[in-house]
């Protein structure tokens, strides 16, 4: 089998989007979880969103004429996402994920990116050696988390709806908390309508691209994360993701109904810092 890596066209979303499905899914069967992916309609739209975005870089994998994996790098602020990476089920074990992993690797060398992050399916233990072994560094485990809008208020702390004047501050809370921004996700969150911000004592202490499995939420306290959870009318997707060590959080989230749905590994090479506040990643970091 000649193996050929070239980069994705508009054309291979439904492609990429079913081998998604089938390989997210069988891999969740296998070990008694719920697949992250619902359908291969739905993975082929976020095919669709991200083969379209300027921010991602998107690679396939080719043996004899057909598409048996992808991978995508979020390269929307300087610090880059992995995923989802995915192979087709009749092709895995063959090298082909190593191989798309180290194209994105080289991918982000050549732009110089500072550090590359990623989040693995805790019961993957495949995929754990494979990005270990390729030098990524296990960072924290976080708690995938869905149920019920839990509603009401944090005392002292306003959510409201984000605007564009307030992408400054945004940027500024993401760097006191981690060192480095996500302007260019909160940027999009900021046209989609679906970001958020926390203030107390007059000023933004956090904000939420969005409360979903894709989206991210930075504050400099846990009440900051508390208040845009309460606030949020739903979890998006499969949940959101909470660091297990920030113990309040995860037993305020339980406390309210919360289920942890499953566990995965933060996983990073390159610029990391110890989070000075809390925050909720998403899965693409």
């Amino acid at each position: 089998m000649e193996l050929v890596l070239r980069p994705a066209r508009a054309d291979d979303a439904a492609e990429c989007g079913r081998i998604c499905f089938e390989a997210f899914s069988g891999i969740a069967r296998e070990h008694g979880f719920p697949s992250d992916v619902p359908s291969a309609e739905e993975a082929a739209k976020w095919f669709e969103a991200m083969l379209s975005h300027p921010g991602f870089y998107c690679v396939v994998a080719e043996a004899d004429g057909r598409i048996v994996g992808s991978n995508l790098l979020d390269e929307r602020s300087s610090v880059v996402g992995v995923g989802p990476l995915t192979v087709d089920p009749g092709a895995q074990n063959g090298g082909i994920g190593r191989r798309l992993m180290l194209d994105v690797m080289q991918r982000a060398a050549e732009r110089r990116a500072p550090g590359i992050r990623l989040l693995q399916s805790g019961y993957h233990c495949r995929s754990f050696a494979l990005y270990a072994d390729l030098g990524f560094e296990f960072r924290e485990t976080v708690a995938c988390m869905q149920g019920p809008p839990v509603g009401g208020t944090v005392p002292g702390y306003e959510v409201r709806p984000a605007t564009d004047a307030d992408l400054a501050a945004c940027n500024e809370v993401c760097r006191r908390v981690h060192g480095t921004d996500r302007g260019g996700e909160v940027t999009d969150a900021l046209k989609l309508g679906t970001a958020r911000v926390s203030e107390h004592d007059g000023r933004i202490t956090g904000y939420a691209t969005d409360l979903s499995f894709f989206a991210h939420a930075v504050g400099e306290t846990t009440e900051d994360i508390k208040a845009l959870v309460a606030a949020a009318p739903a979890l998006g997707g499969p949940g959101i993701l909470v660091p297990a060590r920030n113990s309040a959080l995860l037993q305020w989230c339980l406390r309210r109904d919360l289920k942890v749905v499953q566990l995965a590994s933060l996983m990073t090479i390159g610029l990391y810092n110890e989070p000075a506040g809390a925050y909720l990643p998403s899965i693409l970091y």
